[in-house]
């Protein structure tokens, strides 16, 4: 009876565990990550007000921000949520369908993060390199369809995720050590055939991640060299100051991604689950919630209305845009 049933074994829900090993300290943990979320929703929807209603804002460079934010918020929102009700309220099971909606919305936005940042490095190359043939390069329809491409292009290679994990047999039993539905996590429960889940997996990986720091690098280094031609100290300060906020938010991003990829496969035996799943967690909640900060303390022009704000000046021309 096994035998004929172990191809159609498809659980009606999985359980996310938490964090294996430190179930008894849940409730500590759920304080950053909740203090974190509240920070990323609030700095994120508070820059988008601003570049939306704005008028100095209404630029590519704070566009390319905002697309930023919103990947932001709907990373954050994916996943930590239900890990909080994990934390706080032991809520840990989630459908079946539910885990592969988390999964497409997860993999998807944070493709799109990167996509995003690769963009904005784009954008800084275009803004030092090209500055007087800015704002006839980086066009209102030219951003517009670059957004478009990465959201689509984000899509339409996570898209197959689902589909593959769905068509698997689970016969080992339906706990995730992890809390949120990521693809291989899941993969894993599997008694099937997961090698096609696995080369998909690091296709797609390589395609998104690998081909953005690509362009990310080959930016920085078109930017440097310009940078360095400069004769005024003066001028290549203020090059290299327009990049810092942007720099920084690829190490927020791509640190905790570049460290959890290398430990589960170099040094995935030495390194407690525990600590993948923790760094897993930042690698999506960090960003959404730096990004505001440093965006809010490095750019000039967003610095210049939250004071506005503070010291209640009036400073929203309201219209539409």
């Amino acid at each position: 009876m096994m035998m004929l049933n172990q191809t159609d074994v498809t659980p009606a829900s999985f359980i996310l565990n938490g964090i294996p090993g430190l179930e008894d300290m849940h409730m500590w943990i759920s304080l950053p990550f909740c203090s974190m979320y509240v920070v990323a929703v609030v700095g994120n929807c508070g820059l988008l007000y601003l570049i939306r209603y704005e008028d100095a804002l209404h630029r590519p460079m704070y566009y390319f921000l905002a697309m930023l934010f919103i990947t932001g918020l709907f990373i954050s929102s994916s996943t930590i949520p239900k890990a909080l009700s994990i934390f706080w309220f032991h809520f840990k099971e989630i459908s079946f369908d539910g885990c592969l909606i988390q999964m497409f919305f997860v993999h998807t936005f944070t493709g799109m993060e990167s996509g995003v940042l690769m963009l904005m490095a784009l954008d800084r190359y275009v803004a030092i390199c090209y500055p007087l043939r800015y704002s006839t390069i980086l066009t209102n329809p030219i951003i517009a369809k670059a957004g478009l491409s990465t959201f689509l292009r984000g899509v339409l290679l996570i898209i197959p995720f689902p589909f593959l994990t769905k068509r698997l047999p689970y016969c080992r039993g339906n706990i995730i050590r992890h809390t949120y539905c990521d693809h291989m996590s899941v993969a894993k429960l599997s008694c099937g055939n997961i090698k096609v889940n696995v080369i998909y997996g690091l296709m797609v990986a390589l395609l998104i991640g690998g081909f953005d720091i690509l362009c990310i690098t080959i930016s920085y280094t078109m930017i440097l060299r310009a940078v360095v031609s400069l004769s005024s100290a003066d001028a290549r300060q203020k090059a290299f100051s327009t990049c810092t906020a942007h720099i920084c938010s690829i190490v927020f991003s791509y640190s905790p991604a570049f460290f959890s990829f290398f430990s589960h496969r170099f040094g995935g035996h030495r390194i407690p689950p525990s600590c993948h799943i923790i760094v897993a967690n930042i690698y999506l909640l960090l960003p959404p919630t730096m990004n505001p900060v440093v965006y809010g303390v490095k750019t000039k022009q967003i610095r210049d209305c939250v004071i506005r704000i503070l010291s209640g000046s009036k400073y929203i021309k309201s219209h539409s845009i």
